[in-house]
Formats: C-alpha cells, sequence, structure tokens
C-alpha cells in the first residue's frame, strides 16, 4: 500500500464548496411552524427507498451472517479500532468549539488507545477515565451560529442536514484511512460497513416494528438526535435524554 495525497486534495474543494452552500442554507429554519424543514422531500424519499432497498437485498444481510460468524468481543475489537480512526474528528472540533479541556483529554484518548490499545484495538482510555466524546463540524457551525438548514438524505449516507454536509468531507479528511490505497482498503471499508451495521440491527428491527413512515420516524429521530449533540445532552427542548444515550448512533440505519 502506498499514501497518496490527491483524496485531500479534491475533498477540500468539495469542503469549500459545501461551506458555500451551507451559508445560503443557513437562515433556513429546523422547523416551520413545529415541522423540520424538508422542502425536497421527493427525492428524499426516493433515496430513502434506493438505501432501504439496498440494506434489505445486500448490506443487512450479509451483516446478519457476520454476526453469526464473529462474537461479540470480536465484533468490539473492530468496533474499537474504527472509532479510533475516525477519532480525529472528534479532537480537532472539540478544540474548535473552545472545549480545551475536552479537546486535551480527546487527544489523551487517541494517544493512549493507539499505543497502549495496539492501534485502537482494545479501548484502554476509558478505563483510566479519559471518555469518549461525539464531536464534529456539523456540531461545530452550531456552536458558530450557523443553522440548521433543510433536511438532506444523502444515497449510501443516509440523514444529514445542510448544516452537517461539511462534516462528511472534513471526516474524510481527517480519517488516516483516507491516504491509504492498494488492495488492502477496499476489504478493510467494507469490513467497518458491515460492522457498523450489525451494531445496529436490534435497533433497526425495533425501527421497522414500530413505525408507520419508517422516512419520517427516521428523519424525527435524526434531527432530535443533533440537537442532543449539540447542547451536550442538554437541549432546551426537553425530552430527549430519555431517547438517547452518549453510545447511540445518529440514524438506525446509516451506510458510512
Amino acid at each position: 500500500m502506498h499514501i497518496t495525497e490527491k483524496p485531500a486534495v479534491r475533498c477540500m474543494a468539495v469542503l469549500l464548496l459545501a461551506c458555500g452552500l451551507l451559508s445560503g442554507c443557513a437562515s433556513t429554519p429546523t422547523r416551520t411552524n413545529g415541522a423540520i424543514a424538508d422542502p425536497i422531500e421527493p427525492a428524499n424519499r426516493f433515496f430513502f427507498g434506493f438505501n432501504e432497498t439496498l440494506d434489505q437485498m445486500l448490506i443487512k444481510p450479509i451483516a446478519k451472517g457476520y454476526v453469526e460468524i464473529a462474537p461479540e468481543p470480536v465484533r468490539e475489537v473492530v468496533t474499537n479500532f474504527f472509532n479510533n480512526l475516525s477519532y480525529l474528528n472528534v479532537i480537532v472540533n472539540s478544540f474548535l468549539q473552545g472545549k480545551f479541556e475536552q479537546g486535551a483529554s480527546d487527544m489523551g484518548r487517541f494517544i493512549v488507545n493507539s499505543t497502549f490499545g495496539i492501534g485502537g484495538l482494545f479501548d484502554v482510555a476509558t478505563g483510566m477515565g479519559l471518555k469518549q466524546h461525539e464531536e464534529d463540524l456539523g456540531q461545530t457551525l452550531a456552536v458558530w451560529g450557523a443553522g440548521q438548514g433543510p433536511y438532506v438524505y444523502l444515497p449510501i449516507r443516509g440523514p444529514n442536514a445542510a448544516r452537517d454536509l461539511p462534516d462528511q468531507v472534513s471526516g474524510f479528511l481527517l480519517n488516516p484511512l483516507t491516504y491509504v490505497s492498494g488492495t488492502v482498503l477496499f476489504p478493510v471499508v467494507a469490513l467497518n460497513i458491515i460492522n457498523k451495521r450489525a451494531n445496529l440491527l436490534d435497533e433497526s428491527n425495533i425501527r421497522d416494528e414500530a413505525a408507520v413512515d419508517k422516512y419520517t420516524f427516521t428523519r424525527e429521530a435524526y434531527i432530535q438526535r443533533r440537537e442532543y449533540l449539540i447542547y451536550d445532552g442538554n437541549p432546551p427542548s426537553s425530552g430527549y435524554e430519555d431517547i438517547f444515550d452518549e453510545e447511540s448512533d445518529d440514524s438506525l440505519l446509516i451506510i458510512e
């Protein structure tokens, strides 16, 4: 395998474009008269249906098979590894939000897990009191005063909002896997996708059983989860604390 700079250059241009688009959407409210702003709902529903079909026909069956052959301790090691790889994005955004003490703790967590945790395979840092946090560029932009903008459902990636789109790029740029190419890259990325889907099997089953309209359920859950994260678990609207915890995901079905 070898290192390449081309993805970073291309993605930086996309990030700048996304930020420009965001500035045009910053004044768009998340909700209009209590309803979530979803001006492109027909397109969103189309991509939601595409993702659902792809998941039901391919991703979910593979994830179920993966659970059968990979015991929970193995899946936990895989989850730790990929969480550690993506943690640089958390560190950067902790500092960008002015959470300097938390940022220092996050940096310590990454270093400890990358070394004593053998490349992040084992979560040694939590036992040392270095708590795991969840920060991203969308939350940072919210802290800076950017409006959430309209809801957007992306093919493959899943639920999003205008303010959160730049994080798709920044998270990509800050992940070491971005700069790796060769035959090892595809199976590693595939493992990450399948492992994440396997971790969400129970949650997605609950959603499928409970939701009359799965699209609306996913949209509401995503927006509420984002507000919960932005306010560090204490949003102005009460009730989210009972719905989400610090380890829950942004949606029930996201392929990353």
